[in-house]
């Protein structure tokens, strides 16, 4: 990821929904080292914020409603949620929850866009986001998957102002042409009940070692470490409760 900080459009932050918050607060922590935080007031509900030292990097949180699915969630900052929000439908996505205060943190939507991935939107208020970005344990790259590449590309362009950096092979989202992110289209190998989703990318000093550790505590691997051509080292893990999600060796994006 070229951009080390949240800025408008751009990725913010990612968070967990699980069905055992307990479990996944210590298999977290043992993989990427995070220290989590439960915020002890009840209408929080348990939602629990990820540190790397004194900078939060991700948050986890138990399931709210029972058709919520044991995943990771990725948000974009916006400068108006409810502006962001009706962006969102006029270009073909789907407002799921919001936009609704979250205490004087901020604003916050979750939306769906025209191909069936679910997303965050977050107007920052007292809370930017995460305080870093491409170092060991946190977020550093997002991958939207999905069936329909073109439209959700006309949507995310649309909604976000978007750059697109796109080869035969893989297209990559940017701010201003700097790249966060990017899109891979779902063939063939992938199960028709595996819905589109946004799939967060967490850096680690090294791919074979960390892969190794979370298959120890549980987890599965769905991709095996794999050097992309012209690229990092990655691996596609899935935790003991179900959630999806990739690690990295973060190059220097100078």
């Amino acid at each position: 990821m070229k951009l080390d900080k949240a800025v408008t459009g751009g990725p913010c932050w990612t968070e967990l929904g699980t069905s055992d918050l307990e479990a996944a607060k210590r298999f977290y922590a043992d993989l990427f080292g995070w220290r989590p935080e439960t915020d002890p007031r009840q209408e929080a509900g348990g939602y629990t914020v990820a540190h790397l030292g004194d900078a939060p990097v991700g948050a986890l949180s138990p399931l709210y409603q029972e058709s919520q699915p044991v995943a990771w969630n990725v948000s974009f900052v916006v400068a108006d949620a409810d502006a962001a929000a009706e962006a969102v439908q006029e270009a073909g996505g789907t407002v799921i929850l919001g936009p609704m205060d979250v205490f004087d943190a901020g604003r916050f939507t979750v939306a769906r866009d025209p191909g069936g991935a679910a997303f965050q939107m977050w107007e920052p208020r007292t809370f930017p986001g995460a305080g870093l970005f491409n170092a060991p344990g946190s977020l550093g790259w997002v991958e939207l998957l999905t069936r329909e590449p073109e439209r959700v590309t006309d949507f995310y362009t649309t909604v976000f102002g978007w750059t697109v950096n796109a080869s035969e092979d893989y297209t990559q989202w940017g701010i201003d042409g700097a790249d966060f992110g990017g899109m891979l289209t779902m063939g063939d190998r992938f199960p028709p009940e595996v819905p589109s989703h946004w799939l967060p990318y967490f850096a680690v000093e090294d791919v074979d070692a960390a892969t190794a550790a979370a298959t120890r505590a549980g987890a599965s691997v769905l991709m095996d470490p794999t050097s992309v051509p012209d690229g990092p080292r990655i691996a596609v893990l899935k935790d003991p409760q179900g959630a999806v999600f990739g690690v990295y060796v973060a190059r220097d994006e100078g």
